[in-house]
């Protein structure tokens, strides 16, 4: 009757290693994919499951069995996203008919930490020399930490803007790409590191001896842990510098299309994730918005409506007493 038998799906190692990886390997977010099959691929029970077998059940096995490891919800709830990016890619290539629903983790630690000016002058006062650098960049231009990482000083221009410009190429859309401006510390940041490296025209701004060749999250985990405990912040990630930067240029007054680009964002719902205005922001917004009504209330005795009501009402009871005396 010229029906084939339909050929089995594939495991999910064999779908990562054959089709995933050279598919996302140029890919601005390579990283992140690479970063989830790594750790999927270490649970058995999902590395050789066909991925018409993986289901919700499997998944929430490998969330206890990460979680079992002490690995914080948040990194696993990435893993659980390129999982469920990648059987989404699996559908669409017609391999399976269709993709199991995947839940999160309900206690997601959520990166709001603002760090306030207070702390970031206790935290920079005792960090290392490197990480003092890594984090001034952090505080003052808003950038992702594998951002800075992967920054070459092909990307910076001196000449460009009143302090020089960074380009910023790496992200998950197209909008990461964007040029940076430099404030005075960060101009003096790196106008240090490359006199220290002789004037290059090109390599990494932050070499280390990795696989890489740059600096990764764990180049600077010890130093901050150390300045945390001696200076006795709150703990806090370095990305969390993002949500700092980034909040405070919204306190600035800056309107939400610019705050946008200068995050690399696709859209403003996104950046808005980012602002988190402090307490003693909202108490002064209250207080600006109730000045002009209290300044009113002391010039004229009452408030401006009350005061017309009341007119009205003296008008109305006139009137009633002109028509009672005839």
């Amino acid at each position: 009757m010229g029906i084939s038998e339909k050929k089995p799906a594939p495991t999910l190692k064999e779908f990562c290693t054959k089709r995933i990886e050279p598919y996302a390997k140029p890919q601005r977010f390579w990283i992140w994919y690479r970063a989830g099959i790594r750790a999927l691929l270490k649970y058995p029970m999902l590395a050789n499951a066909r991925l018409d077998e993986i289901t919700s059940e499997v998944t929430a096995g490998f969330a206890a069995w990460r979680l079992a490891d002490e690995i914080q919800p948040c990194s696993i709830n990435s893993n659980l996203r390129v999982l469920r990016r990648i059987l989404r890619l699996a559908v669409d290539w017609g391999l399976i008919a269709a993709a199991p629903k995947i839940r999160l983790l309900d206690d997601e630690a959520r990166r709001e930490r603002v760090v306030t000016p207070e702390e970031e002058e206790a935290y920079l006062a005792v960090a290392s020399p490197f990480l003092r650098d890594v984090a001034v960049v952090l505080f003052d231009t808003g950038m992702r930490p594998d951002e800075l990482h992967r920054m070459r000083w092909e990307h910076v221009t001196w000449p460009n803007g009143r302090y020089g410009t960074i380009l910023g190429i790496y992200g998950k859309t197209k909008a990461a790409r964007r040029h940076i401006p430099m404030t005075p510390r960060v101009c003096a940041v790196l106008d240090a590191r490359w006199k220290v490296q002789k004037s290059p025209d090109k390599g990494w701004v932050w070499p280390a001896g990795t696989k890489t060749g740059h600096i990764n999250h764990s180049s600077v985990r010890r130093d901050h842990r150390h300045a945390l405990k001696l200076s006795k912040v709150a703990p806090f990630v370095l990305y969390s510098l993002r949500h700092t930067f980034l909040t405070r240029l919204g306190a600035s007054g800056c309107d939400v299309w610019t705050l946008m680009r200068i995050a690399g964002h696709s859209n403003i719902a996104m950046s808005m994730r980012y602002v988190h205005p402090q307490e003693e922001l909202i108490q002064r917004a209250f207080a600006n918005m109730g000045g002009t009504a209290s300044q009113q209330i002391a010039k004229t005795g009452r408030h401006k409506i009350g005061h017309t009501q009341e007119q009205r009402l003296l008008k109305a009871g006139r009137k009633d007493r002109a028509r009672e005396h005839g």
